[in-house]
């Protein structure tokens, strides 16, 4: 069933985003392949929008490594051998245990709100159909999706934005899984990755075709230029727990662009764009690898629930080019 608000929403495709054929033509004939550095058009609009997509941003043995590695992940973890950590964006303070809060140092595996049966404390379902997501290291710890996110595109993309250092923090694979795949509500990243000044820019990258049924993102043009009204933070001293200050405005679902995209596009978010997604009410999984990267010459806010240990300090793209 396709709600009213996507029955009416002015649908943002890959296909409006496609590289003129004039300069498609042009690069072939050259033999120049997509390095990544963004047009001054495509810069301009994101700068307007406050996200920017862009089509075949990854390759299909990218996309195809990426999904065949989460794969493998999953198949080795054993469920039982780490505590039971729930992702949802409804309740926080459901994720706020120490499992959650240490997992910018690993890679560690969340579960979908209605995974398990609580009156046995079983999965309702095979393991694979009943993760969120993976995170929050694997732009650094896994060699496939580190390959990904230090590529040289990568750094070219964001240095076209103007960032001097560009410095992952954050990484996770969703996996959006058919019927279970939950929603995440309207957000801004800078609520929970702050820096000084704000910096925080997320690229997203379908893995999967995405559409209004199995859960795509979401966005509000033009949502960045308002500021940001609510940080997640955590007492530094203490590492025990989660709050918020401030609170979100209500945004109006029916003005956001469903952002329906083919495997292998990007979407560029900058760090107080609005955006959400839908839960996945189809029988098509939606698999994404998303990261958020800040300018490494900003101050990282030492509130941030996401800290990295003194031995494995975050490192920018500049300093470990792949």
């Amino acid at each position: 069933r396709v709600s009213s608000r996507a029955r009416h929403a002015r649908r943002v495709t890959a296909a409006s985003f496609e590289v003129p054929k004039s300069e498609g033509r042009a690069r072939d004939e050259m033999g120049v392949a997509f390095d990544g550095t963004l047009t001054p058009e495509q810069v301009d609009t994101y700068r307007k929008d406050g996200f920017l997509v862009i089509p075949d941003f990854a390759s299909p043995d990218e996309v195809a490594g990426m999904l065949r590695r989460a794969d493998e992940l999953v198949e080795a973890f054993d469920p039982s051998s780490v505590p039971r950590s729930i992702f949802t964006t409804k309740d926080q303070k459901r994720t706020s245990d120490a499992y959650f809060l240490d997992s910018g140092n690993h890679l560690s595996f969340f579960f979908e709100e209605d995974a398990f049966d609580e009156s046995t404390g079983e999965l309702r379902q095979a393991k694979a159909q009943s993760i969120n997501k993976i995170g929050h290291a694997m732009h650094d710890l896994d060699p496939t999706f580190r390959a990904f996110s230090r590529s040289a595109k990568v750094g070219k993309l964001l240095r076209s934005l103007g960032m001097a250092k560009p410095t992952p923090v954050q990484s996770m694979y969703i996996f959006k899984n058919p019927r279970i795949g939950g929603e995440v509500s309207a957000h801004q990243d800078s609520t929970f990755l702050r820096s000084d000044p704000m910096t925080c820019t997320g690229i997203w990258i379908a893995l999967q075709d995405c559409s209004i049924g199995n859960g795509c993102l979401w966005a509000l043009k033009g949502s960045h230029t308002d500021g940001v009204s609510k940080q997640m933070v955590v007492d530094p001293s203490r590492r025990d727990g989660i709050s918020f200050e401030g609170e979100y405005p209500s945004w109006d679902l029916t003005k956001f662009s469903p952002l329906e995209v083919k495997a292998g596009t990007m979407v560029l978010l900058h760090g107080e764009n609005v955006h959400y997604s839908a839960p996945n009410t189809s029988d098509a999984s939606r698999h994404a690898y998303s990261v958020h990267f800040v300018d490494g010459e900003a101050t990282w806010d030492p509130r941030n629930w996401l800290q990295r240990r003194g031995d494995f300090p975050f490192a920018a793209l500049d300093d470990d080019a792949e």
